[in-house]
């Protein structure tokens, strides 16, 4: 029985999946995780071709993994090149309250 490896960019395949890839990501607040994510997204567009655009050779980008650590300039240029931006917004839960700017675990 031939098996294959499983690969999460294998399941990649709709502009719905990378913004969910992304938004969880995002959420879990996890640099490395969020390194591995956009990898992983950059890998099921196809890496030869994102590292082209980004003059870069595919080695590179290999940086996007729990042991890599590429500039914030990279991952947003490799984001741009995916067609995604970082939006800001306010979380629904804040660390810090309106009573003297005390953290929760302060008060």
């Amino acid at each position: 029985m031939n098996t294959k490896k499983y690969d999460t960019a294998d399941y990649i395949n709709t502009k719905e999946d990378v913004v969910a890839c992304l938004a969880v990501a995002l959420a879990e607040n996890d640099t490395e995780f969020l390194l591995q994510t956009i990898g992983i997204i950059a890998r099921s567009k196809g890496m030869t071709q994102i590292a082209r655009e980004l003059n870069l050779n595919s080695e590179s980008l290999c940086q996007l993994s729990a042991d890599g650590n590429p500039s914030f300039k990279t991952v947003m240029r490799i984001l741009d090149i995916l067609g995604y931006q970082f939006c800001i917004e306010q979380k629904k839960v804040s660390r810090l309250t309106p009573m003297n700017n005390k953290t929760i675990a302060e008060i």
